[in-house]
């Protein structure tokens, strides 16, 4: 089951995407993915649009979100998947989640105006889909069109990480919460992308151990910003702890993404895929 075209992660207008559920349906089928997901950023909302273009594409799909925790002082991205997208305690906790939000767009754009760049708080609100989800892309899209940068890498290098003029720092979610969360909601927990992460081995060796601890299940071994590398790498991590394997391409904009829906490599093989443990809530 490892070879299967499964994309299980990527963004929409929803949160900070550019594409609808339905357009994003349309893209993963015409690029071959057999089963999707949608997984928005703290947000649930497009769920029900996402499933009924996945079923008019003939795709099979699995409900989906990003979760933002903090985690030894980092960002850390946990995907669910399979979960009841009706499951109260999940839209009460991702709607506190995403209650900080607004007040950190005041504060990068109070950052901005420092550093010489004005109305960036109305400027990043025009690629908003929903104002609860402003983040730090929809920023970086505003410096791109002005001409301050060239493209988003360079917004976030020049402006948006830390130590630069932009960046503000937020406390999300704990892990054991948004791990409980979807667990909870008879879904499965997954950590996204984890070499994107800037631990150390300890810290990240005390990420995994207690992820699994907490109740999550699986791991990102094929993303779109892993290397192949990394893909062995996380290939290893997820043997060492008895993990699922997932895939996704993390695809966010056809402008603005390197690996388009669907384009990944396959996952390697002797895991356990991350569809393997959700067989009965896929749709």
């Amino acid at each position: 089951m490892s070879i299967l075209n499964a994309d299980l992660h990527c963004h929409s207008v929803v949160s900070d995407g550019t594409m609808t559920p339905e357009a994003l349906a349309a893209r993963a089928s015409g690029n071959g993915v057999e089963l999707w997901a949608l997984t928005d950023h703290d947000e649930i909302s497009g769920q029900g649009r996402a499933a009924a273009a996945a079923r008019a594409h003939g795709m099979k799909y699995l409900t989906g979100t990003e979760i933002s925790v903090t985690f030894a002082d980092e960002t850390v991205h946990i995907v669910g998947l399979g979960f009841d997208a009706d499951d109260p305690e999940m839209h009460a906790g991702l709607r506190a989640t995403r209650g900080g939000r607004g007040e950190r767009a005041r504060e990068i754009a109070a950052g901005l105006l420092r550093a010489g760049i004005k109305d960036a708080y109305e400027g990043a609100l025009r690629y908003v889909g929903n104002p609860e989800l402003i983040s730090r892309t929809h920023f970086a899209r505003f410096l791109v069109e002005t001409g301050v940068c060239r493209d988003t890498s360079e917004v976030f290098r020049r402006y948006l990480t830390e130590n630069k003029p932009g960046y503000v720092p937020h406390r999300w979610a704990s892990l054991k919460d948004a791990v409980q969360w979807i667990t909870a909601a008879g879904g499965v927990a997954v950590i996204a992308h984890p070499a994107r992460y800037k631990f150390t081995a300890n810290e990240e060796f005390a990420l995994f151990t207690e992820f699994k601890a907490h109740g999550g299940r699986g791991v990102e071994v094929v993303t779109g910003s892993h290397t192949p590398a990394e893909y062995v790498k996380y290939a290893d991590t997820a043997r060492e702890f008895g993990l699922a394997a997932s895939r996704g391409s993390d695809f966010h904009s056809p402008d603005e993404s390197h690996t388009d829906l669907g384009k990944l490599p396959y996952l390697p093989g002797q895991l356990t895929p991350v569809w393997d443990l959700l067989a009965d809530r896929i749709q």
